[in-house]
């Protein structure tokens, strides 16, 4: 017989010390390891509150979870190893106070006799997640697994999108020195089919080097961009075109304000065909009276600089100082 939502909540009141999450202090965390299929390392850290939770099978009030009424497009993910768990179009409101699905990924949940009513683990980690109950007629499948919210995370469908685009992208990367990190970052990312950006050290004689010992010098490296790109939307070429018009390949030594060795122009090429692509722009640049200064370098280690450096304008709202558009080809 299906419950109304108000004697759902009046039932799980009753036993909110035990609940759907309830089951005495549990298992020590070693026997959950011995359950589970996860190691200590493959699992997340956990608050107290979440440990109390998901080791030693406690429960969480009603109605005072995180995803009680939740209703985004995602995956619901167990909290301490991350394991899919459920899909949201298997999630409904039961009335309960608790996140409740009338389905599981197949094969992501152990069930246990727990006293008159069944637990639900993760059945990687052994984390505890809950109780299952059956012939409810809360949906068509007739089963409620009713989940202690600080058992799960969320994935949402969008991040799963985005990451299987990313893994299934034909990814490549391009250095390029320009002056000041900052705007020919802040320029290049602006690209469409660029993936990634960060700012670093290029062409030194140290290891790890500091911007404050860049800037002395002595290390000869010169302020670059590393460009992560997707070859299916931008290509190398296009790349090195916009490069050669959002800075001032005539200046040596410099660019604009900024005078000094680390500011010099440069391409630093991963193989011939970056170097061929970066011959032909500079020929077509000199061949309209260009005086081009970049020098061509093999690309060597890629030192990424400070975290106050990456993503800079977009971290302070400025715009590039010494960095704009001029169209050249």
């Amino acid at each position: 017989m299906k419950l109304t939502h108000a004697a759902a909540f009046l039932m799980m009141a009753s036993v909110a010390a035990s609940g759907c999450g309830a089951h005495g202090e549990g298992l020590e965390e070693e026997a959950m390891q011995a359950e589970g299929k996860t190691s200590a390392a493959d699992r997340r850290p956990l608050t107290s509150e979440e440990e109390r939770i998901i080791v030693r099978k406690g429960t969480e009030p009603p109605f005072s979870g995180e995803y009680d009424k939740f209703s985004g497009d995602g995956t619901y993910l167990c909290r301490r190893c991350g394991a899919p768990l459920y899909r949201s179009n298997d999630k409904f409101d039961s009335g309960s106070g608790w996140p409740s699905f009338d389905d599981e990924i197949e094969g992501a949940v152990r069930r246990a006799p727990d006293g008159d009513r069944v637990e639900i683990t993760c059945a990687r980690c052994g984390g505890h997640l809950g109780h299952v109950f059956e012939g409810e007629d809360f949906t068509p499948k007739g089963v409620r697994h009713c989940v202690n919210s600080l058992s799960l995370d969320f994935e949402p469908a969008e991040k799963k999108e985005e990451e299987a685009k990313k893994e299934s992208a034909v990814l490549h990367k391009a250095h390029f020195a320009g002056g000041c990190f900052w705007g020919v970052e802040h320029l290049m990312k602006e690209r469409k089919g660029v993936v990634a950006t960060s700012v670093g050290y290029m062409g030194g004689r140290t290891e790890s080097p500091t911007y404050e010992e860049v800037c002395s010098g002595e290390t000869g490296h010169i302020e670059a961009v590393e460009v992560e790109y997707d070859e299916s939307k931008v290509s190398y070429e296009e790349l090195a075109r916009l490069f050669f018009e959002i800075h001032d390949p005539t200046q040596a030594g410099r660019q604009g304000p900024d005078v000094g060795e680390q500011y010099k122009s440069a391409v630093f090429y991963a193989d011939d065909s970056q170097k061929r692509v970066a011959e032909k722009l500079i020929a077509l640049l000199r061949e309209k009276g260009y005086g081009v200064a970049t020098e061509l370098r093999e690309a060597e280690k890629f030192w990424p600089a400070e975290d106050y450096h990456q993503d800079y304008y977009d971290k302070t709202g400025k715009n590039p100082y010494c960095h704009a558009y001029t169209k050249r080809f």
